[in-house]
C-alpha cells in the first residue's frame, strides 16, 4: 500500500527548513520565518514553522514554493532527502 509518510514524517521539507532556517546569518527564528511567510501570503505563525519542522503537518506545493522564495533558494534544496548515517 502506498504511504504518504517518509521515515514516521508528514513531510521531507522539515528537517531542510530547520536545517537552513538555523544556517542563515542573521539567524530566522520560527516566528521570523512565519512573519515573512505572512508578508508573502502564507498565513503562518511560529506554531506552523515547529510541525512542518518535526513533520507533524502536510505541506502544499504552494507552501513549499513561497517557503523557498522567502528563503532565496530553490524548492530542490527542501525536497532532498537527507542521507542516512
Amino acid at each position: 500500500m502506498f504511504s504518504t509518510r517518509y521515515l514516521k514524517r508528514n513531510n521531507i521539507c522539515g528537517i531542510n527548513l530547520a536545517r537552513i532556517r538555523n544556517g542563515k546569518r542573521p539567524y530566522i527564528s520560527q516566528a521570523k520565518m512565519a512573519e515573512r511567510l505572512q508578508l508573502a501570503g502564507f498565513d503562518a505563525d511560529r506554531h506552523v514553522i515547529r510541525r512542518i519542522e518535526n513533520g507533524k503537518r502536510f505541506v502544499t506545493d504552494i507552501e513549499l514554493k513561497i517557503m523557498a522564495d522567502v528563503l532565496g533558494i530553490s524548492i530542490e534544496a527542501l525536497l532532498t532527502v537527507p542521507k542516512e548515517d
